[in-house]
């Protein structure tokens, strides 16, 4: 790690996963005038029902290419027909972020690719399953009260922050892939990108398509 790399390593990195789960909430469309308290209580829960799921096996098939630079992505899981796609140019560059800020410790080699796997395995886990209504429950957010009637309401982003504390769980991380996702799209922002200056940096790690 270069002098001039480490204060950036620093900043980021001084941010914990729950911040970076609440970072990630209140960027989501509908969160904008939460109560920042509010959205730190749904982190912590989506969190730690990612974090206690047990392992999931990816059901859908698998597709590795080049691209996801331009799209601004690690993975991306898409319903028709379910297929996860892991974009090897990103996880390459995120590999040698990685290695470029010090983080090793906390990424093994190849655990990018592994984790982006590991939270869409999570995506599609959510999708097909109870699962889902089981994070609704978790985060004790209400849609609706009639009485005793109490229907749980949808967290916007939610999901996101549990598919990563799964990830950093059953892959072994030291810290959330949320701190490396900001830390790629920190490549140009601070100059220090270690992709062609032509090519954009990712802006998010996944993304479903339904």
């Amino acid at each position: 790690m270069s002098a001039s790399q480490a204060p950036v390593a620093a900043d980021l990195a001084a941010t914990d996963d729950i911040g970076w789960a609440v970072r990630l909430l209140a960027a989501t469309p509908t969160h904008e005038h939460r109560d920042p308290e509010l959205l730190r209580r749904w982190a912590r829960a989506a969190d730690a029902f990612g974090s206690a799921l047990a392992p999931v096996a990816c059901e859908a098939r698998i597709v590795e290419r080049d691209g996801g630079l331009e799209l601004g992505l690690l993975a991306r899981y898409t319903s028709r027909p379910p297929t996860v796609e892991l974009y090897t140019d990103t996880i390459d560059l995120a590999e040698r972020v990685v290695d470029a800020r010090g983080w090793r410790d906390w990424y093994p080699p190849g655990s990018v690719r592994a984790a982006a796997l590991a939270h869409e395995a999570v995506h599609v886990h959510l999708h097909h399953g109870p699962a889902k209504a089981a994070l609704k429950r978790a985060l004790g957010h209400s849609a609706l009260r009639l009485g005793r009637l109490r229907v749980a309401g949808h967290v916007a982003g939610a999901e996101e922050v549990a598919a990563h504390a799964y990830a950093r769980t059953v892959c072994g991380l030291g810290r959330s892939p949320l701190l490396l996702t900001a830390a790629l799209a920190a490549e140009t922002e601070t100059g220090s990108r270690t992709a062609s200056e032509s090519t954009p940096p990712p802006a998010r790690d996944a993304r479903r398509e339904n």
